[in-house]
């Protein structure tokens, strides 16, 4: 900048033009005049949100905030943000919830096959012992009772037993959420942009979760069909599990260390699990079939 000069108000730049020597040989030096130049403003950084809300946020929350990563290399990290649901991603920690959930994918589908006989069907025991009175003894009726020994077994089980139960879909849906937020607050929730990877490889994903401390047992999920190159790298790998959106459940997230979610998933779940929050009104039975099904 010319001296005496500043910057002024709305990006304009104000400098000095140099003085005009006079070709005469008397009379005073003339009076530099001041002009104006347009200052050309540095352009705005773009913003780091990579992804906004797909369901709108209430005004009184506002949205958390995660990393958005990319598998091509290992030092890419840093992609941008995307902002996540609170309703989803920062709900209240509900450990009976998520105790609940777990119990229930368990026991669910369990069939237990114990059978044991009764004295009606273990073999032989037809007659009686000995006679009802006169011997001295405990009067009996069969050698197969179950005061025997190699008698029947009383209230024993008669399998197949099944256990299902089923909780209801808002308790369900609540496990998923705080599933979610717990793995996000322990920092064990990472997104990524795709699943593209450069190589098959399978020491390719090793090496990326062990770079990036991703622990010892990986969960990635995704809405979309799985590249090739990832489902050829995570098939001959016992810790690095794919599995698609429709599939999460509470029991792989507890189950492994870290969970890989990709920006269509964010998506995909937010728009799954908030509307169970609105699925039903004051003039909508539960006995009818919903058809506003995201």
């Amino acid at each position: 900048m010319a001296a005496g000069g500043g910057v002024g108000s709305g990006g304009w730049r104000l400098t000095v033009a140099p003085p005009q020597v006079s070709s005469g040989p008397t009379g005073p030096p003339a009076t530099p005049e001041p002009r104006r130049e347009k200052l050309l403003l540095p352009a705005l950084p773009r913003s780091p949100v990579l992804r906004a809300c797909s369901v709108p946020v209430p005004p009184h929350r506002s949205p958390v905030q995660a990393w958005v990563e990319s598998l091509q290399h290992h030092d890419d990290e840093r992609r941008g943000l995307t902002d996540l649901h609170p309703d989803v991603f920062a709900v209240r920690p509900r450990l009976d919830i998520l105790h609940m959930v777990a119990m229930w994918q368990k026991n669910f589908k369990r069939i237990s096959y114990a059978k044991v006989k009764t004295r009606a069907e273990v073999r032989g025991g037809g007659r009686k012992p000995w006679r009802q009175k006169g011997s001295g003894r405990a009067r009996h009726g069969s050698i197969r009772s179950p005061l025997w020994r190699g008698g029947g077994i009383a209230h024993g089980p008669r399998g197949p037993t099944s256990y299902y139960y089923m909780l209801p879909m808002k308790v369900r849906v609540l496990g998923l959420k705080v599933a979610l937020t717990v793995k996000l607050m322990q920092d064990d929730l990472h997104i990524v942009d795709s699943l593209e990877i450069p190589t098959a490889d399978p020491q390719y994903l090793v090496d990326l979760a062990r770079y990036r401390h991703w622990g010892h047992s990986v969960l990635i999920v995704d809405v979309n069909k799985m590249p090739e190159n990832i489902e050829t790298a995570a098939a001959g790998l016992k810790t690095i599990n794919l599995i698609p959106a429709l599939g999460l459940n509470v029991h792989s997230m507890l189950k492994h260390e870290t969970l890989v979610l990709t920006l269509d998933t964010v998506t995909f779940l937010e728009k799954k699990l908030l509307w169970h929050d609105t699925r039903y009104s004051a003039l909508y039975p539960f006995s009818m079939p919903y058809s506003d099904f995201p």
